[in-house]
């Protein structure tokens, strides 16, 4: 029995759906006459409302019916496409979500009432606008199915393909769609249904018949079926009229000499025939495409047997050179898949980029309707892959950037006319892989950041000194530091400070950096350098008394020599000059009281980041290391200046330093040394 939660497993595919179903909106949002993007939403609302309903989340299921309804009107022409409908839509969309997770609705009930409301103005609008068609143009819109055959109702009657139900089509919701229709006279075929010690549960053998008003159109009755249209038997005859089947595959049901159902009291309610419903929370999961599988299947298989040929030659016992030879055979073998497996698992975490870039499509669209700003998103190198927990982590500060962009960089239609550009704003996302990291860069061609606000401001806060030199980097650096803004007035987007110093923190501790460009009147470039997993690193061994420790090789500058006389002439300073700058340097061995007397001839390590430098000094460089991290334990993890353990070759534990904080350590200890001196 599978162990995996259905409800878990709706719930990701729902999120899949609305993502979609979001893009659709948004590109409808530039082409309202699309009917390709129309149908595309329809189809959309129509698959949520009826997976919601078989899954029993039937507030969600309600509340998309009347979304759905909204867009068939769409497609029937009734009432058009326009701006205001996609972006209320994309507000239900947004109440959609909060279903998915709420079964019952009742935290956002308002909200869900309001925009039911809303829906139901505009479709009152449209009820109102197809009283007044002539009988022409009535006659026109229904089609020839009702106006030319002039017959008095529908009979049709289905069989759902055999794997309907192993499909997750549910035949119950199918019914009640056609009762909606005003479907009557319903009754099931029973002539397929085999012995009972023959019968399948999990094959659909049923068949059904029913009649429906002439008032609903052959279309309609269609989109009932529309997921299954292909695979099924469907016969729609107009009464009094040669019958037209529709992807039939056999001859027509019988209908009222089967067993009717004289009520619906007869069938089980869904809710009640899907039990308790399942607790158990929902566990993250990535979509991995089967060849990768079978790549990692081809490495396990030839690990296994390595591993007999191990035990064959323990087995014979190890003597001679030949049995040495064979060893060191295997030995090189393993460590081959060993390499392989790792690089094979670290695939697999690995998402498109195109899936954290697409949410910010809707961001866009919601930020130039606040701002009144026309702004146009362009994406580029989404097929780049990047873990998915760094993903994950990455959705924020890009938002905050994005929010920022739109707010100070970008300006209004009238300034950007008076300044010769485009009226349009124009961002632009894009991301590429650069060796172990990926550089995403979010690019505005807006007014830029005016170095004169920022200096101001920084003297303000009496984060420099007035008058004091600074390098075009820095200075730039110092709208991350925390409460750092430039904006003269509040805002709903921004203007508070406390928004760039969080993506700061946040991709420091991604163990990535910032990079940051602007030129005045002409735009701002943000580049964001990430690693691409956070599982695995390249580290420098080094060793600090009797104790191991590893630092991040993507944050090492270089590595000096620090002989005896140095370090005593440095005693009370701790700042070497190096290449006409002073950096302040840690003694790991007093910052970790390791209780040991140093080597002879000590060793530098220059860490930077952030445009930041740090010298940490060691008693000895091992040499490179790449590293499995490890978390730290519950009771460990609050302890600054490690961000993790790893295991090494003979068994002993070494600790991951905290870039980050040990820089932040390094600047404190250099402001206590010009304030004391």
């Amino acid at each position: 029995m599978s162990g995996q939660d259905p409800i878990a497993a709706f719930r990701v595919e729902a999120g899949e759906l609305l993502d979609a179903t979001e893009q659709a909106l948004l590109d409808l949002s530039h082409d309202l006459e699309s009917r390709a993007l129309i149908d595309t939403v329809f189809r959309g609302m129509h698959t949520l409302k009826g997976s919601g309903a078989m899954f029993g989340f039937d507030a969600l299921a309600a509340f998309t019916h009347h979304c759905e309804t909204t867009f068939d009107s769409v497609r029937k022409g009734l009432i058009p496409a326009t701006a205001e409908l996609v972006a209320l839509t994309l507000a239900a969309m947004d109440h959609m979500r909060t279903l998915v997770d709420d079964r019952d609705g009742s935290s956002a009930s308002a909200v869900g009432e309001d925009l039911l409301a809303r829906l139901h103005a505009l479709l009152g609008n449209a009820h109102a606008s197809a009283a007044t068609l002539s009988d022409g143009e009535e006659a026109s819109r229904v089609g020839p199915a009702a106006s030319c055959l002039g017959h008095q109702s529908w009979h049709v009657t289905f069989r759902l393909p055999s794997d309907a139900l192993t499909n997750g089509t549910n035949p119950l919701i199918l019914l009640d769609e056609l009762r909606d229709l005003g479907g009557t006279n319903l009754a099931v075929d029973l002539s397929a249904v085999p012995p009972l010690d023959e019968l399948d549960p999990t094959q659909c053998h049923l068949g059904w018949a029913l009649d429906l008003p002439a008032s609903v159109t052959r279309e309609e009755i269609e989109d009932v079926f529309i997921f299954v249209i292909d695979d099924m038997e469907l016969s729609i005859e107009a009464i009094g009229n040669q019958a037209e089947a529709v992807g039939t595959s056999g001859d027509a049901l019988p209908a009222s000499e089967d067993l009717p159902i004289k009520n619906s009291s007869q069938v089980v309610p869904v809710a009640e025939a899907r039990g308790s419903p399942l607790s158990r929370p929902a566990s993250e999961s990535v979509r991995v495409p089967a060849d990768r599988l079978d790549l990692l299947m081809d490495r396990v298989g030839e690990l296994v047997i390595v591993q007999s040929r191990l035990a064959q030659l323990t087995s014979n016992g190890v003597s001679g050179p030949a049995g040495e030879l064979a060893l060191r055979s295997i030995s090189e073998e393993v460590e081959r898949l060993a390499n392989e497996l790792r690089d094979t698992m670290m695939v697999l975490r690995m998402v498109p980029i195109a899936s954290l870039f697409g949410r910010f499509r809707r961001l866009v669209h919601d930020l130039a309707r606040e701002t009144g700003k026309s702004i146009e998103l362009e994406t580029d190198g989404e097929s780049t892959e990047i873990d998915k927990t760094v993903s994950e982590r990455l959705a924020d500060p890009i938002v905050h950037l994005i929010r920022n962009s739109c707010d100070h960089g970008l300006e209004t239609e009238e300034d950007r006319i008076a300044a010769g550009k485009s009226p349009s704003g124009r961002l632009r996302l894009s991301a590429q892989q650069a060796g172990g990291e990926v550089l995403i860069t979010i690019e505005d061609d807006g007014r830029g950041i005016s170095r004169e606000r920022v200096r101001a401001k920084a003297e303000a806060n009496g984060l420099i000194q007035p008058g004091q030199v600074l390098s075009d980097s820095e200075l730039l650096q110092l709208i991350f530091q925390p409460g750092f803004s430039t904006a003269s007035q509040i805002t709903n987007l921004s203007g508070r400070g406390v928004g760039m110093d969080v993506v700061k923190r946040t991709i420091e501790g991604l163990r990535g950096n910032i990079d940051m460009t602007s030129e005045p009147g002409k735009g701002s470039v943000i580049t964001l350098r990430i690693p691409l997993t956070l599982a695995i690193i390249d580290g420098l061994l080094v060793r600090v008394g009797n104790g191991k420790y590893v630092i991040p090789l993507a944050a090492v500058e270089e590595c000096l020599e620090l002989s005896l006389e140095e370090d005593i002439r440095s005693r009370g300073r701790s700042m070497i000059q190096l290449r006409e700058r002073l950096v302040p340097f840690l003694r790991l061995r007093e910052l970790f009281a390791t209780g040991t007397r140093p080597d002879p001839y000590q060793k530098i390590v220059v860490i930077a980041t952030g445009g930041e430098r740090v010298g940490l000094v060691v008693d000895q460089i091992i040499g490179s290391h790449q590293t499995v991290i490890k978390s730290m334990s519950s009771l460990h993890r609050s302890i600054p200046s490690f961000s993790g353990a790893t295991i090494l070759g003979d068994g002993g534990v070494a600790l991951i330093l905290d870039v980050v904080q040990l820089v932040a350590l390094g600047q404190s200890h250099e402001e206590r040394l010009r304030a004391a001196g």
